[in-house]
């Protein structure tokens, strides 16, 4: 079937720089596709999510604190027994404890754990956000950089707590600004500070050092040069990563614990940074304080490897595995001659005809795969449903394996394991989708002439419309992008 121009380009600014179609964005999106995301563009603002319910990291890090304090009066308070029990409840009780575990059967159950519970309100928001939002671009970038500055709730109870402030508060208002601003909100971010133990490094030659008997951390450095700004082939060397933790000791948080206004913010402290001139990349920057550390990020910022970096990470994860040459020119010479203006940028990859015209399309995420399959609803998502998914199909909330985040290569998500997850969830969602249109109406709005004859054949031989929309989720139209 010959698929008009601007209908191929709809679904392709729906899916691939989108999270996917709502029933009724095929309408909504007749005319000039790529104008539309230009126009997302240029309301960086639909990026935010506010919500006044959702504290701030440092509010959520004490709370968390206060919630531990509380935990841990009320193990002091029992018998010693019953408090290994409550320190080791994999453990089978005897004794004084399992009475003590019988006597409090009929007690009220404890408040739930501060961190599960800010963590689900702000999975909850973000899913709100990602199904509703007029910005779909906007959130996939979102998505994007926060996979590439990734933390994970895995770490902490106190970064479960955060994790969602952290998207707030450092990602969400810079994915349109220059990339030196958004690097320095995230590496000076509290929850980025715990993940990679900065809090832990101690200049040697510091008054804090006491003479070489403490140390450097050089995890956030190490990290900071070969995941966020320059790859591992960016040209450093292990001097550089060395001198570099030098660079950024100080750099840390104030103790909940200790102070009950200010704590869990992020502070710098003189007495722990290495002091004296530092050269990092050939380049050497005199004694100083937080700003020491800061200048070597806007350097960093600009480096060559920083611009060939981001433009092979953006156009891997938006467009191909293997995205042109000249795609990866475009995008690299956009962030030179931009000083790293990320709107410059990402306007390079849609302005690209490589951007629309390869022809190999990438497999959804599960994430993308998730968030997509929502969209079609006529409900709003269930978070328990959501978080489930994404758990059963190996990609959970900002809790990747480790800092360098969830794969961007498709080839990664494709095994059969994971496919049969997909059809199970797929499966799911069609028979929670009680009020979904038919599904032949269906998947014409949501790809048009896009859709094959072997799909259309498929749907409509389903037994039921259960069926036929789970296979609508697992057609090859819906799984790639």
């Amino acid at each position: 079937m010959l698929v008009p121009t601007t209908q191929h380009e709809i679904i392709l600014a729906m899916n691939r720089f989108g999270l996917g179609a709502g029933p009724k964005d095929l309408a909504r999106l007749k005319g000039d596709p790529r104008n539309d995301l230009r126009k997302q563009l240029l309301n960086p603002k639909a990026a935010l999510l506010i919500n006044k319910d959702l504290p701030t990291s440092d509010v959520a890090w004490r709370l968390q604190w206060a919630d531990d304090e509380r935990r841990r009066r009320e193990r002091e308070m029992q018998p010693p027994a019953m408090q290994a029990a409550m320190m080791q409840p994999q453990m089978q009780m005897n004794g004084s404890a399992a009475k003590a575990d019988e006597k409090n059967k009929s007690a009220p159950k404890p408040p739930p754990y501060y961190p599960d519970v800010i963590f689900r309100a702000e999975a909850e928001a973000r899913f709100a956000l990602t199904n509703e939002t007029q910005a779909p671009f906007l959130e996939r970038l979102v998505s994007f950089w926060s996979n590439h500055f990734a933390i994970s709730v895995a770490k902490s109870g106190t970064i479960k707590a955060m994790a969602g402030a952290f998207e707030r508060e450092a990602i969400r208002p810079h994915i349109l600004g220059k990339f030196a601003d958004l690097l320095i909100a995230v590496e000076q971010h509290p929850a980025m500070i715990l993940y990679l133990d900065n809090q832990q490094s101690i200049g040697p030659h510091s008054r804090a050092g006491d003479n070489g008997k403490h140390g450097l951390n050089e995890n956030l450095a190490r990290e900071i040069l070969e995941l966020h700004v320059l790859g591992s082939d960016g040209g450093y060397s292990q001097t550089d990563v060395t001198n570099f933790a030098g660079v950024i000791t100080g750099w840390t948080n104030n103790d909940p614990g200790n102070d009950e206004l200010y704590g869990g913010r992020f502070t710098f402290a003189p007495a722990r940074h290495e002091p004296g001139e530092i050269t990092i990349l050939g380049k050497s920057y005199p004694e100083g304080g937080k700003e020491q550390g800061e200048a070597v990020l806007r350097d960093l910022a600009r480096h060559p490897s920083a611009a060939r970096f981001i433009a092979r990470k953006l156009a891997t994860a938006f467009v191909s595995d293997t995205p042109p040459k000249t795609l990866l020119a475009k995008l690299e010479a956009a962030y030179r001659s931009s000083d790293g203006d990320l709107m410059a940028v990402t306007r390079a990859m849609i302005d690209a005809s490589e951007s629309w015209q390869t022809t190999a399309p990438k497999l959804r995420s599960p994430y993308e795969f998730v968030v997509a399959a929502a969209r079609i609803m006529e409900t709003p998502p269930d978070v328990g449903v959501m978080l489930g998914a994404l758990t059963s199909l190996g990609q959970p909330l900002w809790q990747p394996i480790g800092p360098n985040g969830y794969p961007d290569d498709s080839s990664f998500w494709l095994s059969p394991e994971g496919l049969s997850v997909r059809l199970d969830i797929a499966a799911q969602f069609g028979h929670r989708a009680k009020t979904m249109e038919e599904p032949d109406a269906l998947l014409t709005a949501l790809f048009g002439a896009t859709a094959s004859p072997e799909t259309r054949q498929t749907v409509a031989r389903a037994d039921s419309r259960e069926q036929a929309l789970a296979m609508i989720l697992m057609s090859p139209e819906f799984q790639r992008r």
